[in-house]
C-alpha cells in the first residue's frame, strides 16, 4: 500500500485500525429492509409520497441507453442524449428501491404470480440494465475512447468518471438496503452487481494512482469526492462473497481501498479555502462539499471514535456557504456554472444534521426551509444513499414533516475573503428589501466564467441584476471553446467592457487591491480591474459596490456601483443583464420583477452616458428555467470617457406595480 500523503484526514485517520471496518454494514445508520421496526416508522406522508411517485412510475417506459446516443457526445456535442436518459434510468431504479423498502415486498424465484413484487422486480430490471450497458462513463469523459478515435466504449478499458461513481454507488446501496430479497428473488444478482463495480470502478480505481479527478496537482474540484464516496460504499458494502455470507470478507481489501480513499480526500481538503467558499458555486457544494460531509459521516458510522474526523475546522465554515449564498424563495447567488435557481432536490438532512451536531440553529432551519420546497423529503434524483439516510432518521422525517421554521438565518452581511464575495443585506434576518453580492476573485476558478468584478442585486430575495448561469452542457463546454458560449463571456455579466474588450481566462486574469467595507451603516466591495483584460486595454479600473442602508440616515437604502478609470480607451462601456420588465429613458431605467413583487429604479447622470438595450431571447431548458423566455442587457456607454473618468450608477427599490414614465424603450421578459 502507498504511503499517505500527509494532510488533515491523513493524520487523523490513517493508518486504519486494526479491525475498524470488520462488519461495517452492520454498523450503518441506514438498515437493510428485514428492519422492519425502521422502515415502518417512516412517517405515512413521506412513505405515501414515494409510493405514489414509484406507482407512477412503474407506469412509464424505463429510459434506454443506446450506442447512438452515446456517440453523440463526440459527434455532434450533444451531451444530454445519453446523459439525461442515465440521470432518468438511475432516479427510476432508486425510486423503486425505496418502495420496496418501504413495502418489504418479496417473493421466491419462481413465484410465477405477476404482480408478487412489481417494485422489486422493476429494481431488478434497471439493475440488470446498467450492468449490461457497455460503460457507465459519460461520453465527454471517456479519454481512453478520445484516444482511440472511436464513438464506442471498451468495456474492457473502462473511465472512473462521475457516470461510473453514480451506478456504482446505486449498486452498492441497492444491494445493502435489499440484499436479502434480491437473493430470493433474483438469485445471482447480487454476485453480478459486485463483477460490475469491480470492473468499473474498484480495480482501476486500485491499480491507477494518477486519475486526473484525484486532484493531486492541487486542483481538486467536486469530482474527487463525487468519485471517492462512491468507492468507499463500495468498498465498504460490496467486499464479500454474497453467496456466503458466513464466509469472512476481504478486510485487507477493504482496507486498502479505504485508506486510498482518506488518503485521496486531502487533495479535496487542501483545495478547500478556509473561509468555506466553493468557487464551482451553490449547486457545486451539493455534488462536493456536501459528499464530503457525507463521507465523514460514513466513516464515523462503520469505525466508530478511531474513524472520526468531523472535528476539521474547516467544516464549519463550510457548512454555512448555502445559507450565506440565499437570497431568497430557491433564489441564490450563483458563481461560476450553479444556476441562478437551485435545484431543490437536494439531501437536505445532511445540513441538517451537521447543523444539530455544531450547534448551527440557522443551518438547521435553512435546510428545513430548502426541504419544503421540493416535493418529497427523500428525492431519488438525490441518491439512492442519499434517500435511503434521509428516511432511516427519524430525527429528520419528525423535524420535516413539522412546522415551518421562521427564516433566521440571512446574516446582514457575508464576506468570504478566499473567493473575494461579498453578500449584503438591509438588515439581518430577513430577505426583504435589497440585497447586494459582488466578486473580484479571478478569472481561473473552477467552472469559471469572465466575471472580475461582477455584481447582483436581488429585491425580496428575487434577483433582478443577474448572472445568466450556465447553459445545458456541450462536448465543447469543458474545451478551448468554452467562452464562445454567449453566457460565459464578460459581456453578457455585469461588468465593465473598456475598448469592446473582454475579460480574459486564466488565474493570472484577477482583481487587485481589493477592499471591503462592513458595517451597519454601509457594505461594499472595492477593486482594481485592469488586470482582468488583456494587457494594455487600460492603465487602471476602480470599482466600488456598496449597499448604503436606511439606518444611515438616507431616506431609503440603496445601491451605488461607481467605476472610475485611467488610461482608458475611447470607449467605455458598462453592463447590466436584467431580469424582468425594463423600460428606460435619458439618465433611468425600471426593472419590474417577473414574480409580480417590487421591482428597481436605476439612476446615472444623463449627460455622462447613454442606454442602449438588448434583449435577448432564451431557448436552452437550463437558462428558461430560472428566466423564462428572455433576459435584457442593458449597456451604459459613456458619452466622453477621455482617458480617465466615471461613472456612477444608483439602485432603489420601486413600488409595485411600477407607474412607468413616458419611455423611450419598453422590454419585456415574461
Amino acid at each position: 500500500m502507498r504511503e499517505p500523503v500527509p494532510g488533515p484526514l491523513s493524520e487523523r485517520l490513517l493508518p486504519l485500525p486494526e479491525r475498524a471496518l470488520a462488519d461495517p454494514a452492520a454498523r450503518l445508520t441506514v438498515p437493510d429492509v428485514t428492519r422492519r421496526e425502521v422502515w415502518d416508522a417512516v412517517p405515512k406522508a413521506l412513505r405515501e409520497r414515494v409510493l405514489a411517485d414509484a406507482a407512477d412510475e412503474l407506469g412509464r417506459p424505463a429510459p434506454r441507453l443506446t450506442a447512438g446516443a452515446w456517440a453523440r457526445a463526440l459527434r455532434d456535442g450533444n451531451r444530454g442524449a445519453y446523459e439525461d436518459a442515465a440521470w432518468r434510468l438511475q432516479e427510476r431504479v432508486s425510486l423503486l428501491c425505496l418502495a420496496a423498502v418501504l413495502t418489504g415486498e418479496s417473493a421466491d424465484a419462481a413465484d410465477p404470480a405477476p404482480d408478487a413484487c412489481p417494485y422489486l422486480d422493476a429494481a431488478v430490471d434497471g439493475l440488470v440494465a446498467f450492468a449490461e450497458t457497455s460503460t457507465w462513463c459519460w461520453a465527454p469523459h471517456d479519454r481512453f475512447a478520445a484516444a482511440r478515435g472511436e464513438v464506442v466504449p471498451d468495456p474492457d478499458d473502462p473511465y472512473p468518471d462521475l457516470g461510473a461513481a453514480e451506478v456504482a454507488a446505486l449498486f452498492a446501496w441497492a444491494d445493502h438496503a435489499l440484499g436479502p430479497h434480491l437473493a430470493r428473488r433474483a438469485p445471482g444478482l447480487r454476485r453480478r452487481l459486485r463483477r460490475e463495480v469491480e470492473a468499473r470502478l474498484l480495480g482501476p480505481f486500485e491499480r491507477r494512482g494518477d486519475w486526473a479527478w484525484i486532484g493531486a496537482d492541487g486542483g481538486a474540484n467536486n469530482w474527487n469526492p463525487w468519485i471517492h464516496g462512491a468507492v468507499l460504499a463500495a468498498a465498504l458494502l460490496l467486499c464479500d462473497d454474497p453467496d456466503r455470507p458466513d464466509a469472512p470478507a476481504d478486510e485487507e481489501r477493504r482496507t486498502r481501498l479505504v485508506s486510498l480513499v482518506v488518503e485521496n480526500l486531502d487533495h479535496y481538503v487542501r483545495a478547500l479555502p478556509d473561509d468555506g467558499g466553493i468557487d464551482e458555486g451553490i449547486s457545486y457544494w451539493w455534488a462536493g462539499a456536501c459528499r464530503l460531509l457525507e463521507i465523514l459521516d460514513l466513516l464515523a458510522d462503520v469505525g466508530g471514535p478511531a474513524l472520526d474526523a468531523r472535528e476539521l475546522p474547516l467544516l464549519a465554515e463550510l457548512l454555512k456557504y448555502p445559507r450565506r449564498m440565499h437570497l431568497g424563495a430557491d433564489w441564490y447567488v450563483n458563481v461560476g456554472d450553479a444556476p441562478a435557481r437551485l435545484d431543490t432536490r437536494q439531501p437536505w438532512q445532511v445540513p441538517f444534521r451537521w447543523g444539530g451536531r455544531l450547534g448551527q440553529l440557522d443551518t438547521v432551519a435553512h435546510a428545513l426551509a430548502g426541504a419544503r420546497q421540493q416535493e418529497c423529503a427523500a428525492p431519488p434524483r438525490a441518491g439512492l444513499g442519499r434517500a435511503l439516510t434521509a428516511l432511516a432518521d427519524r430525527d429528520w422525517c419528525r423535524a420535516v414533516t413539522g412546522p415551518v421554521p421562521e427564516p433566521s438565518w440571512p446574516s446582514r452581511e457575508t464576506w468570504l475573503p478566499r473567493l473575494q464575495i461579498l453578500v449584503a443585506r438591509e438588515a439581518a434576518g430577513s430577505t426583504d428589501g435589497l440585497t447586494l453580492a459582488v466578486k473580484a476573485g479571478h478569472n481561473g476558478e473552477h467552472h469559471n466564467h469572465l466575471d472580475v468584478g461582477s455584481y447582483w442585486l436581488a429585491v425580496d430575495g428575487r434577483p433582478l441584476v443577474v448572472d445568466v448561469g450556465r447553459p445545458t452542457y456541450t462536448a465543447q463546454t469543458f474545451g478551448p471553446d468554452r467562452y464562445a458560449a454567449w453566457p460565459f463571456t464578460s459581456g453578457w455579466h455585469n461588468v465593465p467592457e473598456p475598448g469592446g474588450a473582454g475579460q480574459l481566462p486564466g488565474a493570472a486574469y484577477g482583481a487587485r487591491e481589493v477592499g471591503v467595507e462592513l458595517g451597519a451603516d454601509h457594505s461594499g466591495l472595492t477593486a482594481e480591474l485592469s488586470a482582468a483584460y488583456p494587457p494594455g486595454t487600460v492603465e487602471r479600473w476602480d470599482r466600488t459596490a456598496r449597499l448604503t442602508r436606511a439606518s444611515s440616515g438616507a431616506p431609503a437604502s440603496y445601491v451605488s456601483v461607481e467605476d472610475r478609470w485611467r488610461g482608458g480607451p475611447p470607449r467605455v462601456a458598462l453592463h447590466h443583464v436584467l431580469a424582468g420588465h425594463v423600460e428606460h429613458g435619458d439618465g433611468w431605467a425600471t426593472v419590474t420583477s417577473p414574480d409580480g413583487g417590487r421591482g428597481l429604479e436605476m439612476r446615472w447622470d444623463p449627460g455622462a452616458a447613454d442606454a442602449v438595450v438588448e434583449p435577448r431571447k432564451l431557448d436552452d431548458l437550463l437558462l428558461t428555467r430560472s428566466w423564462g423566455d428572455g433576459l435584457t442587457r442593458l449597456t451604459l456607454i459613456a458619452r466622453t470617457p477621455g482617458t480617465q473618468g466615471g461613472l456612477c450608477v444608483r439602485w432603489l427599490v420601486a413600488a409595485a406595480p411600477l407607474n412607468y414614465r413616458s419611455a423611450s424603450h419598453s422590454i419585456s421578459n415574461r
